[in-house]
């Protein structure tokens, strides 16, 4: 099945800098490969690694990186299969994110785009029940936390402790650790962040302001998804009970980090996860993961917002500020 012209429009951006250099610009779309698909976007969401790429401060690692589209995520329907691709159908829909789609590897052009090409194994169907724009806010935030928790083993009846709890990773991580059967702390850095983590279904929340001492009083748990790394993190070895994992899949807040080498006694242990690693088998298995939670019902879905595609620069303009609780998905 053609996807019935051979142009389309994509964001591209020529040069690092503000949210201006991304510009809406026609772009060729070249045959498929026998192995590939392609992607009508339906939701495109924004990630801080977007905006990273886009002002310079993660260089795209290619030589000769420009013309670049942004966006390692992409919601949509199969407009187009490859002649050797038996295992997807043309309208179905799917989800592809990372293994070289945008990001710094850059392999291929990014989400931000009204056609997205990727390989058939990068591809993980959602099937027809869920909202495309509430598995596009799930997204890789989603994905990344689903994957995270596996490191934390079982957590049916264990308390499990969630880091940046109101951010991407970490709300998606407080829903599925209750989906999970845990009992859920979340830490946030405002009090106005509260009554969001809890409708995602924290059992408790403890505020630690960036910049202030943490300070998790007599919190001890079983496991913890630590999206933040550096300022929390001695605190974090501190609050686990003999024989608790800690998983990291961030550290947003740094990675340098100071702690009590007798916290690893007792024993603790200490293991992660990051999206860079991940396949299209691991991709499969939380997307089924969550389609499923989400289609009965399980899963509390995180907040989000959509903006025209045209409209990615005024997107990374509300991420910079910081006044976007949730999710910002770009949609043509």
């Amino acid at each position: 099945m053609r996807s019935g012209f051979d142009t389309a429009h994509s964001i591209q951006m020529t040069a690092y800098g503000a949210p201006g250099v991304l510009v809406w610009a026609p772009v060729d779309l070249p045959p498929l490969r026998p192995d590939e698909v392609r992607i009508r976007t339906i939701a495109a969401a924004v990630n801080f690694t977007d905006l990273e790429i886009r002002a310079g401060h993660w260089p795209i690692r290619k030589p000769d990186p420009f013309p670049y589209t942004p966006g390692v995520e992409v919601v949509g329907e199969l407009a187009e299969i490859g002649s050797q691709v038996t295992s997807l159908v043309p309208g179905e829909r799917v989800m592809t994110m990372m293994q070289g789609l945008g990001g710094v590897r850059g392999e291929r052009p990014g989400g931000y785009a009204q056609y997205v090409t990727v390989a058939a194994e990068a591809v993980a169907p959602t099937g027809p029940v869920v909202d495309p724009c509430v598995m596009a806010a799930f997204g890789l935030g989603g994905v990344t936390a689903f994957e995270g928790l596996l490191r934390l083993g079982p957590l049916a009846g264990r308390q499990v402790m969630v880091t940046g709890a109101a951010g991407g990773v970490g709300s998606a991580a407080v829903t599925l650790a209750k989906a999970q059967g845990a009992t859920v702390t979340g830490i946030v850095t405002r009090a106005e962040q509260a009554e969001y983590v809890r409708s995602l279904g924290a059992d408790d929340i403890i505020v630690c302001p960036r910049g202030a001492p943490a300070d998790f009083g007599a919190a001890r748990v079983d496991g913890i998804l630590d999206t933040v790394g550096a300022p929390l993190f001695a605190q974090c070895l501190g609050a686990l009970n003999p024989g608790g994992t800690l998983s990291l899949v961030g550290a947003v807040g740094g990675s340098e980090v100071r702690f009590d080498l007798w916290d690893l006694i007792r024993p603790v242990t200490l293991t992660g996860y990051s999206s860079e690693s991940l396949d299209g088998a691991a991709l499969r298995r939380a997307v089924a993961a969550l389609a499923g939670w989400i289609a009965d019902g399980t899963l509390t879905p995180p907040r989000f917002q959509t903006l025209p595609l045209t409209e990615a620069a005024r997107a990374h303009a509300l991420l910079e500020g910081r006044g976007v609780t949730g999710r910002v998905l770009l949609v043509p």
